[in-house]
């Protein structure tokens, strides 16, 4: 059995993972904005001590930590959408538990569990896309990851698709996070509904789906729904041209609105992607393993 931890820029889940890949225990809990204030220790505390219980429960060998940023051997050297840098994150951990501990991108962990058990199995090129507070992603090639040396690399959230456009936590403008992320959308939706940030996704989900044609929001909820998928449509094709993949995968909390979303992404896709092109056949596929493939890609 391998501990899995999943942090988000709202959220922390951790759990048990054994040896085909399945989660046999799980907790989690968005962080508060108390919590916030001192997130390293909110972080520390939650992960020990749920730690330290599961360890009394199961024969545990190791522990893998997925967050967004950069991690190498154990450091966070920077984390834009947690808030931390430089953060020796294992170290912290060891004081208390000792076990082998490892921490990666959380987009890359969610995309190799996707690759060895969910959407992106048994197909040589793909392309994983994670959104939720950010975008986050990974390509694979002959079915093996590709790596960048010892940075994480492959930073597709971070891909300018709006010249001079919204100031991105990296300190660039216009990155395709600022436009085509989960968060974007809500905090888009929830802007022209005159909404505060307490409306939460499940609600605004079912304002798109119960609001009809002839209804008072009816048009302004369309438009920011189109403006999302013209956005993360535009990132999705400029990966396609670079790496001709066979799948697209899409994870993170975009799978809670799969139903809204995606077959209108595919149609927009297939065609900006251009028929001219004479590519072959892909697919876009929502993720298999869901909110849970940080968990289970942290411990492969």
């Amino acid at each position: 059995m391998k501990i899995g931890v999943d942090i988000g820029g709202s959220h922390i889940a951790i759990g048990v993972v054994n040896n085909n890949g399945i989660i046999v225990e799980k907790i989690e809990k968005r962080l508060t904005k108390e919590e916030k204030i001192d997130i390293k220790k909110s972080i520390e505390d939650y992960i020990i001590s749920n730690s330290l219980s599961f360890m009394e429960k199961y024969k545990t060998q190791s522990i893998g930590i997925a967050m967004p940023g950069t991690a190498i051997e154990g450091v966070i050297m920077s984390s834009g959408n947690v808030g931390v840098k430089n953060y020796n994150l294992a170290e912290k951990i060891k004081e208390k538990i000792k076990l082998p501990i490892t921490i990666r991108n959380d987009a890359k962990c969610a995309a190799i569990a996707e690759n060895t058990y969910g959407s992106l199995k048994g197909y040589d090129r793909s392309i994983f896309l994670t959104l939720g507070t950010g975008i986050g992603g990974a390509a694979f090639a002959d079915g093996k990851l590709l790596k960048a040396g010892n940075r994480p690399g492959y930073e597709f959230g971070h891909m300018v698709i709006e010249k001079n456009g919204i100031e991105c936590t990296c300190g660039r403008k216009g990155c395709f996070e600022r436009y085509a992320s989960m968060k974007a959308f809500k905090n888009n939706l929830r802007k022209v509904l005159g909404l505060d940030e307490t409306t939460r996704g499940e609600e605004l989900l079912n304002m798109i789906r119960n609001t009809k044609p002839g209804d008072k929001d009816y048009e302004t909820i369309q438009s920011v729904v189109e403006d999302f998928i013209d956005n993360l449509s535009l990132g999705i094709v400029n990966l396609i041209n670079i790496f001709e993949p066979q799948v697209i995968g899409i994870g993170g909390s975009f799978i809670h609105f799969e139903d809204v979303f995606l077959e209108r992404l595919r149609e927009r896709i297939r065609k900006e992607a251009g028929e001219k092109a004479l590519r072959e056949e892909f697919e876009i596929k929502s993720a298999v393993l869901g909110n849970d493939a940080g968990i289970i890609g942290a411990t492969l």
